[in-house]
């Protein structure tokens, strides 16, 4: 797997829109409603990716050659060879046309079918498109523009050969198809099952062809096998890029779940301005101006950067940074409890700069608490009284880390959360309290009108994982991974509140003047997946909510995510380690490492 960290939280990255199948058809479908010929822009598009193709294999070369120790670059005097596997659609004639060029350009490439029959390479002189030809004519105006792209490498003497007689063969397993770069073009953004057939077959024999020459894998728009607007992957059967050439506009589904696995580096190639596609259509009455502004509005925003901070005024004491009050580390009859849960928040909240904090947990905790931190107050959590008054007086109320979910733990949910609604005070809810708001609301309870409410003019965040999101959406867990996007605003427009699904590319539901925004955090790493980790986002949230002395964006959900992420790729990245410091790594990684982290990155961020 590759490690795509970076550790420059507040770096020059413009934010990418990213788009779902059905827009980019949309937007395809205006542009050529414009008069654009669609092999015209095939015949860009592949020209535009080879060229691309031949600067990232130039890179690849010369870092090979500066990893040998060497500043002389030796160029090979053999042919490049290049692989190129194509399906039957318009993303195999990309592939086509991709071997064409590359052709002319000196490689030795062998295009590998997949879906063909033997008819298929039979061209028909009077069917052969002219390269020159923008519009078509009457002789090839029923031939696909795959089929025109196929024609055309084929008349250039493309050499392919159909994977259906390259496995049909006795020896299969021994068969090896050397090269330099493998490139995908199986599938296209319309994918949205599992690969079958004699597409699973190919889809690993090319992961297994490009692990055993050790050469790049690139993929045309999108792996094969990794649906576009998802990022679900089937059953693990897709391409693993190096690289993705993405035409158009960004997909959504190459940055979130599966999508951070399969699809690698991402190029864009935009070929076309949908912006101005977009009005095109709108002011030629194709569609209603609602539906075209819907269809062009991206379904996400991807972030790679953080909002910056200001160093604060001198003039300043603890109270001007908030008062967050933790509620959870209960102690259930029987069980040694989850008073580690408070604790990681509460440090949490701490590192990301609250003023002060109180943590209402079983007395049986206090010791514990206050020996890892002495700064925290501490007060019992099963003191009805004292805990609401602390709520009358704190900035921000964090619940449910360790709360436990039997009845009592239930009632104290209830009791806390109406006191923090009745003094309006802002609320992040997490875990075990997230496990009670989906009984409440199977239980039609009252707070959860309350709590949505509520959240239409106060902040309200609230944290889950797949699995706590599938309770509360009554749904199995696969339900919620097959459709991330669907499940977090279901989430939103049942509960109400600002929303993150964590995962891979997790999903940050705000909303945003009477408009619900969706970003994809692109950062954190698999060595986030341990106990604890959670429990530490629900303290950044508070800490950052804390602290009115901050821009809004700045102490906004997804900034929280984002800064919880970047500390995550600081405690495994080497580029952050000195030789004074031992690198964590992901194997490694734990969630009581963070405070520190948390601290190193907030830094970073004061410009």
């Amino acid at each position: 797997m590759r490690n795509n960290t970076n550790l420059s939280p507040i770096k020059n990255t413009k934010p990418i829109a990213l788009y779902s199948s059905k827009q980019i058809y949309v937007m395809e479908q205006a542009w050529f409603a414009e008069g654009y010929n669609s092999f015209g822009l095939m015949k860009q598009a592949a020209w535009q990716m080879t060229q691309q193709i031949e600067q990232i294999y130039e890179r690849k070369t010369v870092s090979a050659s500066h990893s040998t120790n060497t500043n002389v670059y030796h160029r090979s005097a053999y042919p490049h060879r290049a692989s190129i596997w194509v399906g039957k659609g318009n993303n195999g004639g990309d592939g086509w046309l991709i071997a064409h060029y590359l052709q002319q350009a000196g490689w030795q490439v062998e295009v590998i079918t997949v879906g063909f029959s033997k008819d298929d390479f039979i061209i028909d002189d009077q069917s052969v498109t002219s390269k020159n030809s923008n519009n078509g004519d009457r002789d090839s105006s029923n031939i696909t523009d795959a089929t025109k792209a196929l024609q055309i490498a084929l008349a250039s003497n493309c050499h392919y050969q159909r994977f259906e007689d390259v496995i049909g063969h006795d020896d299969a397993d021994k068969i090896n198809l050397p090269a330099d770069i493998y490139i995908d073009a199986l599938f296209g953004i319309g994918l949205d099952r599992a690969p079958e057939g004699a597409y699973k077959a190919a889809i690993k024999a090319f992961n297994n062809f490009t692990q055993q020459n050790n050469a790049l894998a690139i993929a045309v728009d999108i792996p094969s096998g990794l649906v576009a607007s998802t990022g679900e992957v089937f059953e693990r059967i897709a391409i693993q890029a190096d690289v993705t050439l993405c035409l158009i506009t960004r997909k959504f589904g190459l940055h979130t779940k599966d999508g951070t696995d399969y699809s690698g580096d991402v190029v864009d190639i935009p070929l076309i301005p949908y912006q101005k596609a977009c009005q095109q259509t709108v002011s030629h009455h194709m569609i209603a101006e609602k539906n075209a502004i819907q269809a062009f509005e991206p379904v996400a925003t991807l972030l790679t950067a953080a909002h910056s901070m200001n160093l604060r005024r001198q003039n300043s004491y603890k109270g001007s940074y908030g008062h967050v009050l933790v509620i959870g580390g209960n102690r259930v009859d029987g069980s040694q409890g989850m008073g580690g849960a408070a604790i990681l928040s509460a440090a949490s909240t701490m590192a990301t700069g609250a003023g002060k904090i109180t943590v209402a947990c079983h007395e049986a905790f206090h010791g514990s608490l206050l020996t890892s931190l002495p700064d925290a107050m501490t007060i019992d959590l099963h003191d009805i009284s004292g805990v609401e008054g602390l709520i009358k007086q704190a900035s921000i109320v964090a619940i449910g880390m360790g709360l436990g979910r039997d009845e009592k733990a239930k009632a104290l949910f209830i009791n806390y959360v109406q006191a923090a609604i009745e003094n309006e005070k802002s609320i992040v809810i997490d875990a075990d309290g997230l496990y009670h708001l989906a009984s409440l609301h199977i239980d039609n309870h009252k707070l959860i009108t309350e709590l949505r409410e509520y959240s239409t003019d106060h902040r309200v965040c609230l944290t889950p994982h797949s699995g706590e999101a599938a309770r509360l959406l009554e749904q199995k867990v696969s339900k919620i991974e097959s459709d991330r996007m669907q499940a977090i605003k279901q989430c939103a427009e049942t509960y109400g509140g600002d929303w993150v699904l964590k995962g891979a590319g997790s999903l940050v539901l705000e909303q945003e003047e009477g408009k619900e925004r969706v970003y994809v955090c692109n950062v954190g790493n698999a060595g986030m997946a341990t106990a604890g980790m959670g429990d530490v986002l629900s303290g950044v949230t508070a800490g950052l909510l804390a602290q009115q002395d901050l821009s809004a964006e700045a102490r906004s959900l997804h900034q929280a995510v984002l800064i919880h992420g970047f500390a995550g790729d600081a405690l495994v990245n080497q580029a952050n380690s000195d030789t004074n410091t031992l690198l964590v790594g992901q194997r490694g990684l734990q969630a009581q490492d963070m405070p520190a982290a948390i601290r190193h990155v907030m830094e970073l961020m004061i410009v």
